[in-house]
């Protein structure tokens, strides 16, 4: 199965709803998405909204992905830098890949759809760059390093996932010039 990309979909019930489940799905299996599980799409509903606030404004992009069924699963969002030093490089934040879908590839499907938009869509003509940051911990800056992403630095203990559970938060680049 593969999946199908979409930058900057329509916001319909159904999307925020596959992106909300996404979500829940991803934290509640142990994905480092924000939150800490158990978690239920109204827990995460407050993050999502601010997302959708953010791409209302055009300071925010979406890309999904679709499986065969239209179902939403996989998402990284796109956000523009606002200071004018640093307006070059765009954030990539809510990097999901549904867990029954992991291990297939489709994180890499994901990651490469990321970079083509960033070097072709409509609107990221001036960015050279995508950022990232990650949760030390998890191995998936590894995956990242994989797809290309350099560390750029790290935040020791940064992220309290539970009191005695402290995580670094890695800072990823990858340039695209």
């Amino acid at each position: 199965m593969t999946l199908t990309f979409e930058v900057d979909p329509a916001i319909d019930p159904a999307l925020r709803d596959g992106v909300l489940a996404l979500w829940a799905d991803v934290s509640n299996a142990g994905g480092a998405v924000g939150f800490v599980p158990p978690v239920t799409p109204d827990e995460i509903r407050p993050a999502l909204l601010t997302h959708l606030v953010g791409m209302n404004e055009g300071g925010t992009r979406l890309l999904v992905g679709r499986d065969a069924a239209g179902t939403v699963a996989a998402t990284a969002f796109f956000t523009f830098n606002t200071h004018p030093l640093m307006r070059h490089w765009v954030w990539l934040y809510t990097v999901m890949v549904d867990p029954r879908l992991q291990g297939r590839g489709h994180g890499r499907d994901l990651m490469a759809a990321v970079e083509h938009t960033a070097r072709t869509a409509e609107g990221f003509d001036h960015i050279e760059a995508i950022r990232l940051t990650c949760r030390g911990g998890t191995g998936v800056d590894g995956f990242y390093s994989a797809c290309g992403y350099k560390e750029v630095g790290r935040v020791p203990d940064a992220i309290r996932v539970a009191p005695g559970d402290d995580r670094d938060d890695i800072i990823m680049l990858l340039p695209l010039t």
